[in-house]
């Protein structure tokens, strides 16, 4: 399943920073009807995502009825992304 949204990079302040952004409820809802194939525990969706030239690996995590994409500081850096930045999203999630 191919998914491409807009999102805004949000920062999460835990003993270490952490950066997301969140996926729209229409394509959630579309994750959530596939998550029973594809989650490997405690709501974990793997994907395939991209942000211009970017492409990595990762887990979605569940949040709010909805899900989030963790973004590494390799990325954000690659890409000049900042926290409040908006940034197109593709996600693959393997069915």
């Amino acid at each position: 399943m191919d998914l491409e949204f807009v999102g805004t990079v949000w920062e999460w302040r835990g003993p270490a920073p952490f950066f997301f952004v969140t996926v729209p409820e229409e394509q959630s809802a579309l994750i959530h009807s596939a998550a029973a194939m594809v989650t490997y525990g405690w709501g974990m969706i793997p994907v395939e995502a991209a942000i211009g030239s970017s492409r990595w690996k990762t887990s979605l995590f569940a949040k709010d009825g909805g899900y989030v994409v963790p973004l590494k500081n390799a990325i954000r850096t690659s890409e000049g992304i900042n926290v409040f930045d908006t940034v197109n999203v593709t996600l693959n999630v393997a069915l």
